[in-house]
């Protein structure tokens, strides 16, 4: 059995009935509160021997004979002096209206808290036990059970008069009982047994493991946790769970209506003074012995309140507990006892000295052990989650308890950062929490997550934190100037306290820049435009455009376009240059944005940037042509024009102008290749024939274009034509080169047939698979006889198809080739035989 760490307790001091000693990781399953009030009074006088539960009131029993009734509190409602030795044990039916009571004297007494005394009578010997039918309230059920040396039953008559019955003797006192439904369990000397009320029969009996203990000093632990399951504590062992079963017909003869079978057994490490269900856990209340290390000798431990999950052989634990009661040092096992509420999982530890508390923890109690072990933020999200459910802790306590310990310990951007959530919209705490961080110099941390709007702080939180950044870091100001509204703060004071840095650093262009932003916001336009320009920033045109401050900006349009020409607005009335350099940057951007301007643009082109002005014709999709071929006439561009003429189709007036104008035969040929016409060539031709220079450059170059015969014979006899050998040594051996390429190209593929047909003819030449699944195409019957001994004879073309050779028809006289007559008739083309198989 695998003991897990032990957290002990003390109960000396204060009102609950530990202190933890030892730390550990681990929360507690369960918390623990002194019964005080009366139950103090009572035990500084009495010592406590018996106590039990009911969901209403606690009734308890003294070694003076006294019972006393208590509310869960611990206060005294009724006190009953019953004997004057000890009383052994109390019994409460459901109702909680009937009690019966036992005393070491042989005292019996059961009766009726507000009804009077029903039974009352004193034995011969000490009265171990007694307990009332769970519905004795019921005129059906009065019946009660009481066990000193023999068990006995009562049940009252129908005359009013009580008569008893032996269940059971013989073996030893009954030291324990526990009635619940039908079913009666008991404990004596030897082990447990279990009556059924109802059939008059003892259906079990679970003898006791360990004999060696004496059972007076360690006596039987019994409870039920439900109507048909009991738990055994005996000794160090537990019997988890002895379930009561009904027996099959067939299995009845002369046994018991019912059975128990025993489904868990484990061993513990201590001696069991008490035993409780939780759920389908067990609470168990533990006796322990230790051995001192000074004199080696045993001496009474502190009582353990373990809970523990059970298994089939075993069990696993899930906490212990050890408690310092009063007088733990003089206490033996049969000392202590453990009762429990069923509907609100309370659990009594009772010593003479001590009456202890324990239930389950609740919300309260795990936030409680988180801030305790400092774990904030796991406390937060668990009141977060449990809100509904929490009574003594505040969502909003918490999390300023969270800020505090992030602020300690140094993290103070965390801190600032979980401000925004648990502060929320209250404006009174962020206040004041900006207050704190100011006084331990971290303003900065906390501005990036100031409120901006709902809630809105006093202009003097922002203004604040503005000169703390204005003072140490003056690009941290103007992102705050940037982010934060200009209603915040009050602008004035702030712009006064960057004039008076400026005066310090008047060239500062991040403060520049920033005053200019804070003029905006004051409207101050002016100042702000001009601060801008010195500036050569780029956020005047915004500034222009968004205020519509062009009537400000006249006279200041030059020096805008001189430093922003790309990005400023169009300039209409003002310098042309400029108008040009802004479309001109329009246009690369995007070709069409700008296209209501391409028109000026022709002439701004031709003025200041001519070699920019053919690419801008061939680029442009919207520029007018005609007008474009006037201004380029107009000026004499004949590059210009030349492009502009071929491009509206007059290709011949354009060819004619390279040739009169630029006189570049070169460039002439050139256009010829480009527009690939004829007659373009034919005119060429003609124009070059009495310019001996023209005919030479045509000789050059028009081999590969035109048939050079044509030029040839046109030229005049005795005409002077300069570098005429080299030119014809040109046209011949281009008319060479030509050749050989043809007859490479021949070759190859010459070479690549005669490849692909012996590759053809190789696919050809290999066999082909003739087996008894084939048939003939013809006749459709198997292309093999079934007798492979008889002669045979098979065609098979080259397309697959198989015939018998008596199937096929005689070749002509003209060919002798065989044709397959599927391919040829569907005219696929003539498929020759390529095997004939003879046998």
């Amino acid at each position: 059995f695998e003991v897990f760490k032990t957290k002990v307790y003390d109960a000396s001091h204060f009102s609950l009935p530990f202190v933890q000693e030892e730390e550990s990781e681990e929360e507690p399953k369960l918390k623990y509160e002194r019964l005080s009030n009366g139950v103090t009074e009572i035990l500084q006088k009495d010592a406590a021997s018996c106590m039990t539960v009911h969901d209403k009131f606690l009734a308890l029993g003294t070694h003076y004979g006294k019972v006393y009734l208590l509310d869960v509190q611990g206060n005294i409602t009724q006190k009953f002096d019953v004997s004057p030795v000890k009383i052994n044990q109390i019994s409460l039916d459901e109702s909680g209206e009937h009690m019966g009571v036992c005393s070491e004297d042989g005292k019996v007494q059961v009766f009726g808290l507000y009804s009077g005394e029903e039974f009352h009578e004193t034995f011969d010997c000490p009265i171990k036990i007694i307990a009332v039918h769970p519905h004795f309230v019921r005129s059906s059920c009065k019946q009660f059970v009481t066990g000193g040396k023999k068990l006995l039953l009562f049940e009252r008559s129908w005359m009013n008069r009580w008569k008893s019955v032996v269940l059971h003797e013989g073996e030893g006192n009954i030291r324990s009982v526990k009635w619940r439904g039908h079913l009666i369990a008991w404990a004596n000397n030897m082990g447990v047994k279990i009556f059924d009320i109802i059939s008059k029969q003892r259906i079990t009996n679970v003898p006791r493991d360990d004999i060696s203990l004496r059972p007076d000093m360690y006596p039987c632990s019994l409870c039920w946790k439900d109507n048909v399951t009991l738990i055994i504590g005996w000794g160090t062992s537990v019997k988890v769970i002895c379930s009561v079963k009904e027996r099959h017909a067939s299995e009845m003869r002369d046994l018991p209506s019912r059975y128990v079978e025993i489904v868990s057994q484990f061993e513990t490490e201590f001696y069991i003074s008490g035993l409780a269900p939780l759920c389908d856990q067990l609470v168990v209340l533990s006796y322990v012995k230790e051995i001192s290390e000074k004199t080696e000798r045993e001496y009474c431990a502190r009582p353990r309140l373990d809970i523990i999950q059970p298994l089939s052989e075993t069990c696993e634990e899930i906490s212990s507990d050890a408690l310092t009661v009063r007088g733990f040092q003089e206490n033996e096992c049969r000392d202590y006892h453990l009762e429990y509420s069923e509907g609100e999982s309370l659990f009594y530890i009772v010593s003479p000295r001590d009456v202890v508390v324990a239930k389950e923890r609740d919300q309260d109690d795990h936030i409680d052990w988180l801030l305790e072990k400092k774990k904030y933020e796991e406390a937060l999200m668990a009141a977060e989650i449990s809100q509904k459910n929490i009574k003594r802790h505040k969502i909003l306590d918490i999390g300023l308890a969270y800020i505090n310990h992030l602020v300690e310990r140094g993290d103070y951007d965390i801190a600032a950062r979980k401000c925004q959530k648990i502060l929320g919209k209250n404006a009174a705490l962020w206040e004041y929490e900006v207050y704190k961080f100011k006084e331990i110099g971290q303003l900065k941390a906390i501005s990036p997550y100031l409120p901006r709007g709902d809630p809105v702080l006093k202009p003097l939180i922002y203004e604040m934190i503005l000169h703390e950044f204005l003072e140490s870091d003056y690009e941290g100001f103007a992102t705050l100037i940037r982010e934060w509204p200009g209603d915040l703060y009050n602008n004035s004071v702030i712009v006064q306290a960057v004039r008076d840095h400026l005066k310090k650093d008047s060239q500062n262009k991040t403060l520049l820049k920033t005053l200019a932003e804070l003029y905006t916001y004051d409207k101050n336009y002016g100042n702000a435009l001009e601060i801008y320009l010195t500036l050569r920033h780029k956020d005047v045109f915004q500034l222009i455009h968004k205020h519509n401050l062009f009537s400000s900006i006249k006279d200041k349009i030059v020096l805008l376009m001189d430093f922003d020409s790309e990005l400023s607005f169009y300039p209409h009335n003002y310098r042309p240059e400029l108008q040009h350099v802004y479309l001109h940057k329009l246009f690369k951007r995007d070709h069409h944005k700008g296209q209501r301007y391409h028109e000026k643009q022709i002439s701004l082109y031709a003025e200041y940037d001519r070699p920019n002005l053919l690419p801008f014709l061939r680029d442009s999709t919207h520029c007018p042509l005609e007008k474009a071929l006037e201004i380029c006439q107009q000026r004499n561009f004949v590059e210009e024009t030349v492009y502009l003429l071929s491009r509206m189709g007059n290709s011949r007036s354009a060819l004619k102008m390279i040739m009169e104008e630029l006189h570049d035969v070169d460039k002439a040929i050139e256009f010829a290749k480009e527009q690939d016409d004829g007659e373009l060539w034919e005119d060429l031709i003609l124009y070059s024939i009495d310019k001996p220079p023209f005919i030479t450059g045509l000789l050059n170059n028009i081999g590969t274009h035109v048939d050079p015969i044509l030029l040839i014979h046109r030229i005049k006899e005795g005409m002077e034509i300069p570098n005429l050998r080299d030119s014809l040594v040109k046209i011949l051996q281009d008319y060479n080169l030509q050749i050989l390429l043809r007859e490479g190209c021949k070759k190859i593929l010459v070479a690549d047939s005669l490849s692909l047909l012996k590759k053809m003819h190789r696919t050809q030449m290999k066999g082909v698979l003739v087996d008894e699944e084939n048939i003939c195409e013809s006749c459709l019957s198997p292309i093999l006889p079934s007798d492979a001994a008889k002669p045979f004879s098979v065609v098979v073309f080259h397309c697959r198809h198989m015939f018998h050779k008596e199937c096929l028809p005689m070749p002509s006289m003209n060919s002798a080739a065989q044709f397959c007559n599927i391919c040829s008739a569907k005219n696929r083309g003539p498929g020759s035989a390529i095997l004939e198989m003879k046998k």
